[in-house]
Order: C-alpha cells, then structure tokens, then sequence
C-alpha cells in the first residue's frame, strides 16, 4: 500500500488531492495549521487517513513531519501544497515578508526535510506545487513571483543533487495556472480559470506517471511558452498592475 503525505490539505488542491489518492487506496497522511479543516479528508477512511498540525514557518515543522511519518510506518510521497499569495503593487513590508517565509524558508524546509528522509532510507518521490507565476517577475505579485521562480529552481537543483549523490529520490514540480481557490478568493473575472477538481486530477495523473515537470493545463503551457520568448526590455514596460 503505498503511502503520501501532503503538507497544506485543508483546502484547495492540497484538500483535494487528499481526497483523490485516499478514494484509490492510499495511506495519506494531511497536514496544515488548522486540523479542525482535515476532518473530512479522515472521516474519508478513518484507518487510512492520519492527520496532524504542522506550520511549515515553525522551527520544529521538520519534527512534526517526522512524527506523522513514522506514524504511518514510512513514506513513499511527499506532496507539497502550502503555500501563500497576494497582489501587492504598493508593496507593503509585511506581505512580502510573510509570503517570504511560508514559500521560500517553509518551503525550503520541508522539502530539505522528506529529501533528507528519501535519502536514508531507499528512495521516493518529492511532488510540489509551485506556480506559472515562477516564469516572470510580475509587478502586482513581487514576493509571489519571486518565491515560485526559487521553488522551480530549489527543485531542479536537487534533482540534480540526487542524480549526483544516487538517490532514487523522482521529482514533479506541479505549475497550474489561475485555479480557483481560497487564495484567489473574489477574483473570479481572472482569465482561464481551473476548478481544483480538473487540476487535482492532473495532478495526479502527473505523480502516477511521474513526470519532472506538469503545466496545467494546455492553455497554461502556450501561454507560458510565449512569456519566456518576450525580452526583458518589453516585459518591464507592459502593464500588468
């Protein structure tokens, strides 16, 4: 029976992730900051299902991660989906700050956290949502973008470590487009939104046949295709704000 731990599954795709790989059979551990929002997901399968609180901005969310681990009897998917954002065009202290440490330092944590655990004991897949926002700086979103952009490249990068050091350690790094979630909450006029059913399941679809890179969906990966050919001299004067 194989066995998935998702960080950040009390609400959007995180929760509905859960909910599919418990439907075909798995034992999933669900993690977030407010436990009362994981009750569903174990009344799902109550002998498959365990939950726990874990902040990933807490110093001791890698002890917690470890716990929960060893409580389901290892590990075979860590799957990441926490994360935070806001438009922030007058660029305020604050919101740049906490968007820093919940998608760059509580990324860089947990996920260094299941590597370390993968690397000791024989191997397993890392799976992350990270964001088409990575591609390009955007000015409404400057912390947002930026922290996506650190995610894409921290998971390239070990893979590459892995590869180096022979971990079977696979990785899927996960880029929807605009879903239709809590974080995007009153903003449903933005262009080619996804219902977090259709990208749950393209997500895992992406895990089962373990691709490096998803962009979800087709739509996204055109358009994403055509930012990276855009100069820097022109993106900087367009008007996304």
């Amino acid at each position: 029976m194989k066995r998935a731990i998702i960080i950040g599954a009390s609400s959007g795709i995180g929760h509905e992730v859960a909910r599919l790989l418990i439907t075909q059979g798995w034992t999933v551990g669900v993690a977030a900051r407010r436990m009362e929002k994981l009750a569903d997901l174990q009344d799902c399968a109550p002998e498959r299902v365990y939950t726990a609180r874990i902040d990933v901005t807490d110093d001791g969310a890698e002890a917690s991660l470890l716990q929960l681990i060893e409580r389901m009897g290892g590990l075979d998917l860590y799957f990441h989906a926490a994360g935070i954002g806001w438009k922030n065009p007058t660029l305020e202290a604050e919101t740049e700050l906490k968007t820093m440490e919940t998608n760059a330092a509580g990324f860089t944590r947990m996920v260094g956290c299941a590597y370390r655990y993968f690397a000791a004991h024989g191997g397993g897949h890392i799976a992350c949502i990270t964001s088409i926002a990575g591609t390009k700086g955007l000015g409404p979103a400057p912390a947002y973008s930026a922290t996506k952009a650190m995610q894409n490249t921290y998971l390239q990068a070990l893979e590459q470590l892995a590869a180096c050091k022979h971990h079977d350690i696979h990785f899927t790094d996960i880029r929807p487009g605009f879903v239709d979630t809590p974080l995007l909450a009153g903003t449903s006029h933005l262009p080619m939104l996804m219902t977090t059913e259709n990208v749950a399941h393209s997500i895992v679809k992406a895990i089962n046949s373990r691709r490096h890179i998803c962009v979800i969906d087709t739509r996204w990966r055109i358009l994403t295709f055509f930012w990276r050919l855009i100069p820097n001299w022109i993106w900087r004067r367009m008007k996304l704000c």
